[in-house]
């Protein structure tokens, strides 16, 4: 379904001006954004394309896919968009026979479409069914990954994909008590179950932990990591932004391999941080590092 611009959801993109300074956009270049989402980052990539210019987007979540689509129409590069996930790259670029790229970004934050969604289950802050799904059309919700899974199970989820200390003890009060099927309920587990000081980071750490195993976020990231360089033309840049440390502790790891075999050059010794004034205006920047390279061979 297509949506009015003027009712559409807006997201603010984080970091817009480093994007574009460090993906270096050629007029005539083939981009590819792995998570589109609604097309914040992408609409500023379009602006720098002429119409030999060519824009893949990709997203797992089809309802902001519809959406992006509305508010590209008005472009005149070439627009692809798919429905599938980042980490098959080589796989898209084949079946569309492009060979390379000439940049590739990935954005790896929720968008706020997502979290102020009363349906999805992202926010700690909305009730609603606990789903965090990006891709409907898996089955598995993160409600069914908790009554599929054992104590142990739940504790390693949230002590390894959250980094929460109270990991074993918010696994324990999950399975003792009622079914867990609504944010309501994972939200009030958390709290009989932790001190009040911080209680809403640790409420951040475990809706993390659950969204990231229910997708297998960190696990196709890995695929990426290892797969994205022979789909740079040399030259060619990659641009990524994280917003957690198990994402961003990968992309160092991984730039730093592809640097030491002479496959990367790396252009941020140090992630980038937003601004102060970027920070005041869009708070859910604050947490985001940019890390750039450039294919060298």
């Amino acid at each position: 379904m297509n949506l009015k611009q003027d009712s559409e959801p807006q997201h603010i993109p984080v970091m817009v001006s480093e994007v574009l300074s460090y993906l270096n956009i050629c007029p005539d270049g083939i981009y590819f954004d792995g998570t589109i989402g609604l097309g914040g980052h992408t609409k500023h990539i379009l602006s720098h394309l002429n119409k030999k210019g060519t824009l893949i987007g990709i997203d797992r979540d089809g309802e902001a896919l519809e959406i992006c689509r509305t508010n590209l129409q008005n472009f005149s590069s070439s627009i692809l968009l798919l429905q599938t996930s980042f980490e098959i790259i080589s796989d898209i670029l084949n079946q569309q026979k492009i060979p390379t790229v000439n940049g590739i970004l990935l954005d790896l934050g929720l968008s706020s479409f997502q979290l102020d969604s009363n349906n999805r289950g992202f926010s700690f802050a909305k009730p609603g069914p606990l789903d965090m799904r990006f891709d409907s059309s898996y089955s598995r919700t993160v409600s069914d990954l908790i009554q599929d899974s054992s104590t142990e199970e739940l504790a390693l989820i949230i002590r390894d994909f959250g980094e929460e200390r109270h990991a074993k003890r918010i696994a324990k009060t999950m399975k003792k008590g009622k079914p867990v099927r609504t944010v309501e309920d994972l939200v009030e587990v958390i709290r009989r179950t932790t001190p009040p000081a911080h209680r809403n980071r640790t409420f951040a750490r475990v809706f993390q932990a659950f969204r990231i195993a229910v997708n297998q976020e960190l696990d196709r990231l890995k695929t990426f990591l290892n797969n994205f360089i022979d789909c740079l033309t040399i030259g060619g840049r990659i641009v990524i932004i994280s917003y957690h440390s198990l994402e961003d502790r990968l992309v160092k790891h991984a730039f730093k391999n592809l640097s030491l075999n002479n496959r990367l050059s790396i252009h941020t010794k140090k992630p980038l941080t937003p601004s102060e004034d970027e920070c005041f205006v869009n708070r859910r920047s604050k947490s985001a590092k940019l890390r750039s390279g450039e294919r060298i061979s």
